[in-house]
């Protein structure tokens, strides 16, 4: 058993405290104002400030490596616009020194998925960053299909003198893949009617057929307004679940969004303009959103904004009239509950996952560093 004494307590679903945390087979197992525990591991968190471990529902930690360059990278296989058969863990490496780095931000649990290159691109996976081993990070996997509109695609494939080199055509690829997708659902069902072997299976339509039995999300790469609205359509059409990635322009039509109730993860927040799709990013985005009380949650597109820096990635939108209570749900249980978690991280809380951080100071504050980080109750970096 650990016990956490004397931290200030952040449950992100109630109101800081001053108190102890009990922890036993990695879950947390009591929380008080003073718990006295014969036989526990005392870590003294007296002065500082103890939260849970901070979740990136979209990364490319791992994929995009550190040191290898953009040539070598493993994030995009950019070599057919429909690449739904790979998955984001067959190439995620666990010794990107990114990774440490990511601990020492208090970050402990993201989501991996691939590149925007393709309009369907592959499948994410949740993993935490607690073993050196892919397998035993793995917290939920397929996660999610990983989609892409506008600008990406249409560079990629443009390029190569092929289709979609328009918004027009990445549209048409998606709509092409998933009538492929209902059209080999309903094979299959008349072959297993019949008790009949099907032996036609496709891994590309399989994973796209998870998506349309609701199994997985669509998390579809939208910065523009009219590429979110492309994606809610499309949603609408084929009727799957949908998360929006990045949604620069989500502001724009917050109200639409919120009718539609689609959850977004917004970012990078901040950085140069480097093409046209983000002209119009806003720092007030994230104000604009919580405003209208949309689920969402923050990214750091990593390697785009360093994982280590998301708590001053998140910060930075306090100065443009953020709240500082909505932006630590946008690192915590926003995250949770866009991923289907929120019964196991995000908050501390009795019966969740022991997944804490024990910062020198508020983690807003530009100078805090994660001084104890443990996952599943195992510390996992230390100061």
């Amino acid at each position: 058993m650990i016990l956490i004494k004397n931290g200030t307590i952040y449950p992100i679903t109630s109101k800081p405290f001053k108190g102890d945390i009990l922890i036993d087979e990695g879950k947390i197992v009591k929380i008080d104002e003073k718990i006295d525990e014969k036989g526990a591991d005392v870590i003294d968190a007296s002065g500082k400030s103890v939260f849970p471990g901070f979740i990136d529902a979209h990364s490319h930690i791992g994929l995009f490596e550190e040191g290898v360059g953009y040539i070598y990278q493993d994030g995009n296989e950019m070599t057919d616009p429909v690449t739904a058969d790979v998955s984001a863990l067959d190439a995620f490496n666990p010794f990107d020194p990114a990774i440490e780095r990511a601990l020492s931000g208090g970050v402990t649990t993201v989501m991996i998925v691939p590149g925007s290159a393709n309009p369907i691109g592959g499948q994410g996976a949740v993993i935490k960053f607690k073993s050196k081993i892919v397998d035993e990070m793995v917290v939920k996997a397929p996660a999610g299909l990983k989609m892409a509109l506008g600008e990406n695609p249409k560079r990629v494939y443009g390029e190569k003198g092929k289709k979609p080199s328009t918004r027009l055509g990445v549209a048409a690829v998606i709509r092409e893949f998933f009538g492929k997708v209902k059209d080999y659902m309903k094979k299959k069902q008349v072959s297993l009617s019949k008790d009949e072997n099907f032996t036609d299976r496709d891994p590309k339509l399989e994973i796209g057929e998870k998506v349309l039995r609701g199994e997985i999300p669509a998390r579809i790469h939208a910065h523009r307004a009219d590429d979110i609205m492309t994606a809610i359509r499309l949603a609408e059409e084929f009727g799957f679940k949908l998360v929006i990635e990045h949604a620069t322009e989500g502001y724009k039509i917050a109200d639409y969004i919120k009718e539609k109730n689609i959850p977004l993860i917004l970012g990078p927040l901040f950085g140069f303009r480097t093409k046209l799709e983000l002209q119009d990013m806003t720092y007030e985005a994230v104000r604009i959103v919580n405003e209208k009380g949309i689920l969402s949650s923050l990214m750091c597109d990593h390697p785009v904004i360093h994982l280590e820096h998301a708590n001053i990635h998140a910060a930075t939108a306090m100065r443009y009239g953020a709240k500082e209570e909505d932006l630590l749900k946008m690192l915590t249980i926003n995250p949770a509950k866009i991923l289907g978690l929120e019964d196991r991280i995000g908050t501390i809380e009795i019966g969740k996952d022991a997944d804490i951080a024990i910062w020198n100071m508020h983690p807003f504050n530009f100078r805090a560093r994660a001084e104890t980080v443990m996952i599943e109750g195992k510390i996992v970096y230390k100061d």
